[in-house]
């Protein structure tokens, strides 16, 4: 029985302190793995693939680009330390220690919040572009983007810091046992986490977009209505217009995709402690990374520069001189 006990144990040579390992039939150890496996592989690829082409080419050097790519990048970090993170405590021991396990939780808390904003910034992108379209370049610049985007990343670092404070003074602290990783906040911390991380930035999306929805739909019917009617000086601030429309209607099926993806995610925190052990909270962790594969599939599908980008990288041909300056658009 020791040998077969030991054999069960995450660090048989630790005895009474170590945890046990997890005890999912092979069948089901195997789909976690390979599903998991999959969207981590795909999900790191194809946003690296965002990643390359918006930093490499000049001519995508655009505002919503800018925020295109921050996304991007929680994506990647999602497929590259996140899921393989979940993969590892869903079918086996936590063998990286504690403060890895630390770190992992970290880096997964910061994700979410700067996605989330990420999301906000897009969504006040389109809303400026759409509704107020004589100002949005002078309030909508490179720079100001930039800017922006630096300070959401480090709001999310310093914003999950007090929540965290514990795990991150004494790494482990919560855990029970060799082998497990645990990371914990205590209610009240969950309580505002659920407002500021949740409710008011969803809240403030639906409401912005509703209002750009409702707009480009009177811009569109403005546009049809007098099609027929226009110099070639209107022509010109038609098509603008209607490339604006467009990116409102890519980015909404972003913002839409993204909704759906995450908001389950945050219900079951609503849900309380009566999920934490069931095999729903697990397909809930899997739609929210799933997320981050379909962005870069999303810009497939509607942005041309994105496939033109995909085949000038694959090819090697960004490695050219002068490759960056391409007319990718």
């Amino acid at each position: 029985m020791e040998v077969e006990d030991g054999a069960e144990l995450c660090f048989p040579q630790l005895l009474n302190t170590s945890c046990r390992k997890p005890t999912t039939s092979w069948p089901e150890t195997m789909l976690i793995t390979i599903v998991l496996y999959f969207i981590s592989v795909f999900t790191a690829a194809f946003n690296l693939l965002v990643i390359i082409a918006v930093s490499h080419f000049r001519q995508l050097h655009t505002p919503t680009n800018i925020l295109l790519l921050s996304l991007a990048v929680s994506d990647f970090l999602v497929g590259l330390v996140v899921i393989p993170g979940e993969l590892s405590l869903k079918t086996s021991c936590w063998l990286f220690g504690d403060i890895a396990c630390t770190l992992c939780g970290y880096i997964c808390f910061i994700i979410v919040s700067s996605s989330v904003g990420d999301m906000v910034l897009i969504s006040v992108d389109r809303y400026v572009a759409i509704c107020d379209p004589l100002h949005y370049t002078n309030r909508i610049t490179v720079r100001s983007v930039k800017l922006c985007v630096c300070l959401c990343w480090l709001g999310a670092a310093l914003y999950n810091c007090p929540f965290l404070m514990d795990n991150l003074i004494k790494p482990g602290s919560f855990n029970s046992c060799h082998g497990e990783c645990v990371t914990v906040i205590n209610h009240f911390a969950g309580a505002i986490d659920l407002v500021v991380t949740f409710i008011v930035p969803i809240s403030v999306i639906v409401v912005l977009y509703m209002r750009v929805f409702v707009v480009a739909v009177s811009q569109a019917r403005a546009m049809r209505s007098h099609i027929t009617a226009v110099t070639l000086q209107l022509s010109v601030s038609q098509k603008k217009k209607k490339s604006e429309l467009k990116a409102a209607r890519t980015l909404g099926v972003l913002v839409i995709v993204f909704l759906i993806c995450f908001c389950p995610y945050y219900c079951v925190a609503l849900a309380g402690d009566s999920l934490a052990n069931s095999i729903f909270l697990s397909a809930m962790h899997c739609l929210f990374f799933f997320n981050s594969c379909l962005n870069p599939l999303i810009y497939a599908l509607f942005y041309s520069w994105f496939r033109k980008a995909v085949k000038l990288i694959v090819s090697l041909q960004i490695l050219q001189p002068g490759s960056c300056e391409t007319n990718i658009l």
